[in-house]
């Protein structure tokens, strides 16, 4: 087998389906961690006073919080959808409408991050 060959299946593989599931719920599942030392952060305003907890929710009212929390909603549910991915591919077998069930868990995690978004802003 040659290289060039080995190289044009990888780059084929990218573009399936079941790749971009792995990588969103790789990537979602990164950018959530990165994400929980703020929340602790954020909890702990709660231990150093009023005052504190009072100027950090004002800091929440911001339309670029808002927007970061909409995005965190739909990282949530997608990560969330990969998870049951993963447990489906593991424990099911359903192989002939993989794609379909991707394309629900998609539309979900975004369905589900508009929602959020317009019920906040």
């Amino acid at each position: 087998m040659s290289t060039g060959t080995g190289l044009r299946n990888d780059l084929r593989s990218r573009n399936h389906p079941a790749f971009w599931a792995f990588a969103v719920h790789r990537v979602s599942g990164v950018l959530l961690t990165l994400f929980l030392p703020l929340h602790f952060w954020a909890l702990g305003r709660a231990l150093s006073g009023e005052a504190a907890l009072d100027g950090f929710l004002r800091w929440t009212e911001r339309p670029l919080v808002k927007f970061a929390e909409t995005a965190l909603v739909l990282l949530l549910a997608a990560h969330l959808g990969g998870g049951v991915r993963l447990l489906l591919l593991e424990f099911a077998a359903w192989r002939g409408w993989q794609q379909t069930l991707l394309a629900l868990a998609a539309a979900f995690s975004v369905a589900a991050a508009l929602a959020f978004g317009l019920n906040v802003v």
